[in-house]
């Protein structure tokens, strides 16, 4: 597949993928950071932002491109919780921020700088509270990688995000997305590619894993063209899912291998990369809350991807309302069997552990599903009882009850008994 690459130079149009795209950016940034900055003892947070293909900051019809957008919720972030903050009787708490901001291509950077200029000067003259760097980098993005760990580590920083949003899928190796995610204490990627590049790479670095995935779509691997019958497919995206999972499972410890939801053809994929439940929590929350932005093909419990593709039994989860309804039933039955996996209790803490990495779920839906079930009690570290799906909480326990309706599978014998 031929890499389409943005002119900024002559004005770079904002497609509808991007589009999607930015507003999940946008909005999971600006939560990132409030609630980073929400204990009552904070006077200061510090983090850093490293955009690896920024562009020229506007698209031709004046939209925000990522670093722009990061530099606008910063300062719509600063002012929100200081605000909140003054009206609990709190300090205010300063951001400090690095921005490194690189691109490849000379006019785009040139571009950037234009546009980025006025909003520093609107934050030094109207934000105390936010002390903003930038720093500019022109390199390819492997090329400016050892000069960006540089600036991370002279300035000690610890909670670092990373946007690599590519044309394709070559400029980012897989051995740096494993050495971002180990390299930094708190550290999440936001991480962007076409599916098509990523299925070339595999022809070449992986074709067993390949075709393994594809064999049920009855594509040939060798031959990609054959893949555009099947990209407007559920069973495409479920299948391309799986090839995404297997090939970044190991980056982090929570990868959402979901596509930017486009019917006429599944092909751009929007992963995010985090080494704690919590990130992965709030993502899948910020995807609901932009319904039919992303879209995932499989089960919407627990075990997300664990369907049987030559039974078509998934089914097009789009985080909106009908796909909350269906979680939530798929998840009444996948709880109690998780907990008994553990024996009979397990802590919040674990659970969330065990779930995150497996489940598109909203935290709500997952609350009410241990609320609701016949078989789950949650009890509290003194040893009450929660009844309410919102006061659950992460020091709480979740226990089997004694009498249990579902039908957990035994190691002797394999037939499923009553209890």
């Amino acid at each position: 597949m031929a890499e389409k690459r943005y002119e900024w130079s002559d004005g770079a149009v904002l497609e509808d993928h991007s589009k999607r795209k930015h507003k999940i950016l946008r909005e999971y940034f600006f939560e990132y950071l409030t609630v980073r900055s929400q204990l009552p003892q904070q006077t200061k947070f510090r983090l850093a932002v490293v955009d690896g293909f920024a562009g020229g900051g506007r698209y031709q019809c004046g939209a925000a491109g990522s670093p722009v957008i990061f530099i606008e919720e910063l300062k719509h972030a600063v002012e929100t919780v200081n605000l909140q903050r003054v009206g609990q009787g709190l300090g205010m708490v300063e951001v400090e921020c690095l921005l490194i901001l690189n691109d490849h291509s000379r006019d785009a950077l040139e571009l950037l700088k234009a546009n980025v200029a006025p909003l520093q000067l609107d934050i030094a003259q109207t934000a105390p509270k936010l002390h903003l760097r930038v720093e500019y980098l022109n390199e390819a993005f492997e090329t400016a990688y050892p000069d960006i760990k540089r600036l991370l580590e002279t300035g000690r920083y610890r909670n670092v995000i990373f946007n690599l949003d590519q044309c394709g899928h070559k400029h980012v190796e897989r051995r740096t997305l494993i050495d971002i995610m180990r390299a930094y204490p708190s550290v999440e990627i936001f991480y962007t590619f076409a599916i098509e590049a990523l299925v070339a790479f595999l022809q070449k670095d992986d074709p067993a894993l390949l075709a393994s995935q594809l064999r049920h779509l009855d594509v040939e691997p060798t031959n990609l063209a054959s893949l555009e019958g099947a990209m407007s497919k559920g069973s495409w995206l479920g299948a391309a899912e799986r090839i995404v999972f297997e090939t970044f499972r190991t980056c982090a410890s929570f990868v959402s291998p979901f596509s930017i939801n486009n019917p006429d053809g599944w092909r751009y994929w929007l992963i995010h990369f985090a080494n704690i439940y919590r990130a992965r929590q709030v993502y899948n929350n910020i995807l609901h809350e932009n319904s039919s932005a992303q879209a995932h093909f499989g089960r919407s419990g627990l075990n997300m991807l664990s369907y049987d593709p030559s039974h078509e039994n998934g089914s097009l989860y789009l985080f909106d309302l009908t796909g909350r309804q269906q979680a939530i039933g798929q998840l009444l039955e996948d709880i109690p069997r998780l907990v008994s996996d553990s024996g009979d209790v397990i802590p919040v803490s674990d659970f969330y552990e065990s779930i995150y990495n497996v489940t598109p779920a909203h935290t709500d839906d997952v609350h009410a599903a241990i609320i609701e079930n016949p078989d789950i009690e949650v009890l509290t570290p003194g040893g009450g009882e929660r009844r309410k799906a919102n006061t659950i909480a992460v020091g709480d326990v979740l226990r089997l009850k004694t009498q249990k309706s579902f039908f957990p599978m035994f190691l002797n014998g394999g037939e499923a008994r009553k209890v």
